[in-house]
Parts: C-alpha cells; sequence; structure tokens
C-alpha cells in the first residue's frame, strides 16, 4: 500500500472515530422507549400502533442527520398489539394482590375482570392433565424453554384440552436475573391458542394462597389482539455513494419486549450513530451505504415455526429481492451496549471470514474493552435478522450477542434497560463497524472466500460412513477440497486486486474504474455465494444451522444405538437415543396431537407463511408410535422388542436412503460451484499478477 493511501484511511478513520457521540446514540435509544403498547410494561409489537410510531420517530431521526432518500418500505405480517394482562387473587394473608402478566402472541379479550378459576399444571404436558378437567379455566404451569420445550407446546396442550389460557412462568433458562422476572418469547404457535407469562414471585405467592388444593377462584382482565394480514413498515435511509450500484447495509431491529434498551434500541441507535458520524466526518462512499430499521424481528407471523426476523425476511425477499446481487455486505446489530464476556467476536458467513480477520489484525483490537479481543465466528445463527439475508443471498455478519449470562438472565425481560449500560463497550462498537464499514466500502470487489465454507463443509462429513455405505465419500472428500482450493485461488484472484486498487497513487479516482472492470467478477461471486446458501444450508428441527446431511447422519447414529440398546434388552437406553432422533422428544411428554401440529406446519405449509425457514428442513422420521409402544413395554416390564426392532429397522433403511439422497445431492451441488468457480480462475482478463503495478 502507497503511504499516501494508507495516511488518507487513516484520516478517515480518525475524522470518523472524532465524529462518533455515544451520548447522542444513548439518548436515541431512550427516546424510543416512549412508545409502547402496554403502559406499565412497554412492547412494541409488529403491526402496532408503538410500532408505526418508533418507527415514524427514526423516520424523522434519519432526515435530521441527513440520510437521503428516507422512506418506508411496507412489508407484510400478522400484527399483534398486546394492552394489557392483570390478575388479581387473594393471598394467603387474605390481602387482594394484583400482577401484571407478559403475554405471547396470541388472542384473548376479557370484558373488564372476569372471574376464572386457575389450576396448577405442573409442566404442562400431556401426563399433568391426568384426571384433570381444565375446560374453561387457566392453566398455571411451569416452563424451562432452554432446556426442555418452547412455550407452544404446553400451551397447544393446554388449548386441546379445552383451558381458557396458559400462564407460563420461567423455572429457568430465561429469566433468571429476579424472581419479579417476566420473560416473553416468540409463540411459535396458532394465535387462539392463549398464553401469558407469571414471574416466579408472584406464582410462589399465588400458590402459596391455594392452601394445598390445585384449583383457585381468581380475576382476570387480559386485552390482546392478533390480526393476519395486517402491514408494517421498514425504514430506509441512505448516504450515497459513488456507485449507486453497488451497496453496504447496515440493519438493526425496532420492535421490542418491555422497553427493550439492549433488545434492540441501542442497535438501532448504533446504527444510526455510526450513520451520523460518517456524514459528521465527510467520508464520501465508494458504495451506497443503505440504513435500515427493521420492524417485526421478534415476531411477525402466526403458527409459524420461523415467525421471528419478518421484517428481514420480507425487505429482502419481497420488498427488494433486487438487493440480491448488489448488497456486498449487511451489518446487522443486537444487544451493542454492554460486553457479553471477556471476549467480543463477529459472527459471519464463512465467506467473510478470512476478510474479516485481516482487517481485525490478531486478538489486539479491542483489549482496553475486552481483554481477550475480538474473534471471528461463523456460521451465522437463527436468532437474528442477518440469517434472512445470508440465506437470501446477501453475506451477513452481527455483532456476537449470545454468549455470557445475559440471555438467561436479563433476555426478553423488564431488566432489559440501561441499568446494564456500558458506554465503553458501546463507543467501542461506534467504532469497530464504522471503521469495519469503509474498509469493506474501499474494495473494488467483494472479498469472498469460499475456501473456508468447503473446509467446513469437509469437517462436517462422517468419510468413512458414507464409503462404508455406498455414499461416495472418497468422491465428496474429492469434490469439496477441490472446491477448496479454487475457492483460495479465487480469494487470491480478489486480493490482488483490491489490493491493486489501493497501490494506485490516488486509489479514490480509480476505483470507479476498478468496480466498473470487474463488476462481473462480483456479480458472479454473489451468485455463488446464493448457490452456497441454497444448497448448503439447512435447519435442524431445534433451529440450529447444519450442512444437509448432517441431521441425518446423527439420526442414522441414534438409530443404530436405539437398535444395540433393544437387541440386548434395554428399552430404556433405546428411549433414551430416540429422544434426539428429529424432533421425537415431543413425542414424549406431548399428545399426538400436540406433536402433529407442530410437525405438519413444518413440512405442509406454504413457503411464505415458512419465510426463512422454507425448505431448510427436508426429512423427518415421525417416531410418536414407537415411543409410546416401548413406553408401554417399560410400564409392563416386558422385554420382548420384536415389534419395536422391526419399526427401528425400517426407520434405519429409510434415513440411509435420505443420506444416500442427501450426499449425492452435496456432490452434484459441488460440481456445480466448482464449474463456476473454474471459470472465475480461467478468464485471463480477471487475473492480477502485480498488485504494484
Amino acid at each position: 500500500m502507497h503511504k499516501e493511501e494508507g495516511e488518507c484511511e487513516l484520516k478517515e478513520e480518525e475524522a470518523y472515530v472524532r465524529a462518533v457521540d455515544v451520548d447522542y446514540s444513548f439518548h436515541l435509544a431512550k427516546r424510543m422507549e416512549q412508545y409502547k403498547c402496554n403502559e406499565a410494561l412497554g412492547y412494541r409489537t409488529a403491526g402496532s400502533r408503538a410500532e408505526w410510531e418508533t418507527g415514524e420517530m427514526i423516520r424523522r431521526e434519519m432526515e435530521a442527520i441527513g440520510l437521503e432518500r428516507v422512506r418506508k418500505d411496507e412489508i407484510s405480517l400478522d400484527s399483534w398489539e398486546f394492552k394489557q394482562a392483570i390478575l388479581r387473587f387473594y393471598d394467603a394473608s387474605g390481602q387482594l394482590k394484583e400482577c401484571q402478566l407478559g403475554a405471547y402472541q396470541t388472542d384473548f379479550h376479557t370484558d373488564g375482570f372476569e372471574e376464572f378459576t386457575i389450576v396448577c399444571g405442573g409442566k404442562g404436558t400431556a401426563a399433568d392433565y391426568e384426571g384433570a378437567d381444565v375446560s374453561g379455566k387457566l392453566v398455571l404451569a411451569e416452563i424451562n424453554q432452554r432446556e426442555e420445550w418452547w412455550i407452544n407446546f404446553p400451551v397447544y396442550e393446554a388449548h386441546i384440552r379445552g383451558a381458557a389460557a396458559l400462564i407460563a412462568v420461567q423455572g429457568g433458562g430465561y429469566g433468571e436475573v429476579d424472581d419479579t422476572a417476566l420473560n416473553a418469547q416468540d409463540i411459535g404457535g396458532p394465535a387462539d391458542a392463549p398464553a401469558f407469562s407469571m414471574s416466579r414471585a408472584d406464582a410462589r405467592a399465588l400458590k402459596e394462597s391455594m392452601a394445598g388444593t390445585d384449583e383457585k377462584k381468581v380475576w382476570f382482565c387480559a386485552d390482546s389482539t392478533v390480526k393476519t394480514g395486517a402491514v408494517s413498515y421498514n425504514i430506509v435511509g441512505e448516504i450515497p455513494g459513488r456507485d449507486r450500484e453497488s451497496m453496504i447495509l447496515l440493519s438493526a431491529h425496532y420492535d421490542s419486549y418491555f422497553s427493550g434498551f439492549q433488545d434492540d434500541n441501542a442497535a438501532v441507535a448504533l446504527m444510526l450513530g455510526i450513520g451520523r458520524a460518517l456524514i459528521q466526518s465527510g467520508y464520501r462512499p465508494e458504495k451506497t451505504i443503505v440504513f435500515c430499521a427493521m420492524a417485526a424481528e421478534e415476531w411477525g407471523m402466526a403458527d409459524s415455526k420461523y415467525d421471528w426476523s419478518t421484517g428481514a425476511w420480507q425487505q429482502v425477499s419481497v420488498v427488494h429481492p433486487e438487493w440480491r446481487g448488489k448488497v456486498a455486505a449487511d451489518f446487522n446489530f443486537e444487544l451493542p451496549a454492554h460486553a457479553h464476556g471477556k471476549k467480543d467476536a463477529i459472527r459471519t458467513v464463512y465467506e467473510y471470514a478470512d476478510f474479516l480477520e485481516s482487517l481485525l489484525g490478531g486478538t489486539g483490537v479491542g483489549k482496553d474493552v475486552y481483554p481477550e479481543g475480538v474473534a471471528v465466528l461463523c456460521p451465522v445463527e437463527t436468532m437474528s435478522d442477518d440469517f434472512s439475508m445470508a440465506i437470501s443471498g446477501i453475506p451477513s455478519m452481527v455483532n456476537d450477542f449470545t454468549s455470557g449470562q445475559f440471555m438467561e438472565t436479563h433476555y426478553h425481560t423488564q431488566f432489559d434497560n440501561d441499568d446494564y449500560y456500558d458506554e465503553a463497550v458501546y463507543r467501542f462498537h461506534h467504532e469497530l463497524y464504522g471503521c469495519l464499514v469503509m474498509a469493506f466500502d474501499r474494495t473494488a470487489v467483494a472479498p469472498l472466500n469460499f475456501e473456508r465454507l468447503f473446509l467446513a463443509l469437509k469437517d462436517s462429513l462422517d468419510l468413512d460412513y458414507s464409503e462404508k455405505t455406498g455414499a461416495g465419500g472418497e468422491r465428496l472428500k474429492e469434490l469439496t477440497e477441490e472446491a477448496a482450493r479454487l475457492g483460495k485461488a479465487v480469494y487470491e484472484q480478489v486480493r490482488r486486486i483490491n489490493e491493486k486498487c489501493r497501490n494506485q497513487e490516488q486509489p479514490w479516482k480509480y476505483r470507479e474504474q476498478y468496480r466498473e472492470q470487474y463488476r462481473e467478477l462480483e456479480a458472479v461471486l454473489m451468485q455463488l455465494f446464493k448457490m452456497e446458501q441454497d444448497s448448503f444450508v439447512r435447519l435442524d428441527w431445534h433451529d440450529e444451522v447444519c450442512f444437509p446431511q448432517e441431521a441425518v447422519r446423527r439420526n442414522l447414529k441414534l438409530v443404530r444405538t436405539a437398535v444395540e440398546c433393544l437387541e440386548n434388552g434395554h428399552g430404556r437406553c433405546a428411549l433414551e437415543a430416540i429422544y434426539g432422533i428429529d424432533n421425537n422428544r415431543y413425542a414424549f411428554q406431548f399428545d399426538e396431537e400436540v406433536f402433529r401440529h407442530f410437525t405438519d406446519y413444518v413440512m405442509n405449509q406454504e413457503a411464505g407463511r415458512l419465510q426463512w425457514g422454507a425448505g431448510r428442513i427436508v426429512h423427518h422420521e415421525n417416531l410418536f408410535h414407537l415411543v409410546q409402544l416401548l413406553k408401554g413395554k417399560l410400564e409392563e416390564e416386558d422385554e420382548d422388542f420384536t415389534e419395536e426392532l422391526l419399526i427401528l429397522k425400517r426407520v434405519e433403511e429409510n434415513q440411509l436412503a435420505c443420506y444416500l439422497d442427501d450426499i449425492e445431492y452435496m456432490n452434484h451441488a459441488i460440481e456445480k460451484m466448482i464449474q463456476k468457480l473454474k471459470e472465475i480462475t480461467e478468464n485471463e482478463s480477471w487475473k492480477v499478477t502485480d498488485c504494484t503495478e
């Protein structure tokens, strides 16, 4: 790099850092709290009046800081307006106690305070209802969504048994900060199966007042409304670049639970704080920098397993599908104003890991705030909008926010407030991500490296097993190695192009020329990225990102374990293995109607309602009947597992067929990508041999 270029970049970054004003961002995050659905608790929910008012404020703020082409993009969703949920009962001392309840995205209304019978429902499983009549009653159940099952299962179990609503108490996993904490999550279920949340402290007082009985009269006032076919708005503004066809995207969501200071007010304010500092520093971008405040991240689609990240999915899949191929990178922000541990991290798609690591330059970055530095993690996960961006064809990243205790303690509770604001962390994230935006902006070609993807794919393979089963393990190994080699070679070409541009005496004069010269190359790279996302990104039944063959291979191992257990007369051991196959853990605790509902709505629902999850789960093995058979045998101490072994052998054959299909599919997909990569390496007009010329 020439001295002049290095000095120019340094001056731009220094000017940006001087322009950063975290006080501005902090106060903007606080201003967002004024808009709420529920006066007592907050909530700024999908399609609600409070969300609309917040969006209007953000629109005005974008205009005030100098963003251009500020507009509102309409998106389609299901809306939720939660105004109140209050429970009254006489406590053990005879005093009338009033409790504020949280809510989930379901439809339930009372005419003022109405009298209900409330029933203790254990953990809300099918067994907890044995001998109980809950028709028209409220059911109080303890849940642990992190270690046991999601809220939708006990809620739907209560619904099919005729309960008026389920009131959930977090026994652990979330809301652990305080016994008065309420918690909220996406419901993942139908709107007509009502659900609310209660703190552990209030639940304890309620149970103490029941004096050893399972039922009690209470008074409940609730107003929670879900409407299908509603609209909301993503708020968009720009800093125009010299190139209007190339874009960098910054995103954060503005819906929230409770006051949502960290999640995600501070992130929206960080995004706009970066934009404000870029403008005030006088930075003139090469690419157009787009800022998008996303609606409906927490929830936006009734009765869908993939009911969150609705705004982001709509933005890039429905409203602006043309952003694919134009947006070189999306910087998404979540919970950015406190430290999640001693080490910070950027979670990114595989293809940008090398470029980010080269920019970070080791673990020294950020050590004043993070003693162990900043790591780069792959791949992106499903918990935030960057996943919707990535699978739509936009390479994405997010400040990693899932490590540390905050997710188990404060996340999605009324304790997500500015008591846990860390100014030093917030400033560091302003400075870090603003400088990263400038670094991506200076590239002539998107610095995508496919080598790491294929190395990760190779590591995910069980080559011995695939060869033993005739799945073509050796061929798959050869293909992944060739693809990794070509991916590395292509990245080296791209690196040389970007370096050559930077090495010019006056690089800013040449960037437009280089962008035009290599625009087709970048288009091919972006096509490859979309191919990779379509071909290799799958989900398991617990929303973990995996490669296509991984879930089935895991199933096969568990099936083989279960078979061996039964052959040795160990039914309980077999059940433990079956528990891990697909979503069959829910067959152990809930009625078949519940199990089937939450299976069928993944396998047999239209893509528009599955949103970003459509097609990401390909196979399913329904073992509900087998689980019931084995549980019955254990109760009867019957060790004749002949029928169960026959079922498992058929399951093994079916899963093996799926595995063979997955391996063959991956072979074909890799071959197609290899062809594209070869076209790049063989194109003489895209080769650079001397970075200093």
